[in-house]
């Protein structure tokens, strides 16, 4: 399998993440598609990718999945039984609620703020930007905190008792926040000692140097 990535970029790291956890990194290479030089946008690409974003995985047969949560899904059912995206209904819905308000309420509110309340990726790439709609998005992800902060206070991870793709997604939209200079609000305790948390974990720390790509430029860590 290859997987087409941005080895900074916080949508890979939702499943370079999952590749960790699931054990699965010897069995891919990665592509590396430069976001600053709008690879990403490029006709090549978006042949492997109709909607330009990264990260994709391409398998032996030539198929093209993309998409955070269905290759999380993919890689989750390939080898033993799945441990990211819930085993009972129960389970599996709450996990899926919960990584999708994060995409909502936080992960997709910061690459709104990133696209068009900050250069971005550069105005090669940034055809269109709106100053007032990134800054509200901003504003949207830093109450999506606050919500985030209120759920860990009750329970130890995002959808219940396990750690789960919910949980990958939070990480990818803290990831993102911090490389715009959105911190987590000093009130956010419960947030903050979870995100400590999740950093200590192999996947999480080792998620960039995982292609085995030389550190990326200062100016690539924006991404």
């Amino acid at each position: 399998m290859k997987i087409h990535d941005w080895s900074t970029g916080p949508y890979p790291a939702r499943v370079r993440i999952a590749l960790a956890e699931k054990n699965l990194q010897s069995r891919v290479r990665f592509v590396s598609v430069n976001l600053y030089k709008g690879e990403h946008k490029k006709p090549e690409f978006l042949a492997k990718n109709y909607s330009g974003t990264l990260p994709v995985l391409e398998l032996d047969d030539g198929t093209y999945l993309a998409e955070c949560t269905a290759i999380t899904e993919y890689l989750d059912a390939l080898d033993g039984p799945p441990t990211l995206t819930g085993r009972t209904p129960l389970e599996k819905g709450a996990i899926h609620m919960m990584s999708k308000r994060a995409e909502l309420e936080l992960l997709d509110a910061i690459s709104v703020y990133f696209h068009h309340a900050t250069p971005g990726l550069g105005p090669d790439v940034e055809i269109y930007q709106n100053a007032e709609w990134g800054l509200r998005q901003r504003d949207k992800a830093l109450r999506g905190m606050h919500y985030f902060d209120g759920i860990l206070k009750r329970q130890p991870f995002v959808a219940g008792e396990a750690f789960s793709m919910a949980d990958i997604t939070v990480i990818g939209g803290l990831i993102f926040a911090g490389l715009v200079d959105v911190p987590v609000p000093a009130e956010c305790e419960a947030l903050q000692a979870w995100y400590a948390r999740m950093q200590q974990r192999p996947s999480v720390k080792n998620r960039v140097t995982m292609s085995d790509r030389a550190e990326a430029p200062v100016e690539d860590r924006f991404v």
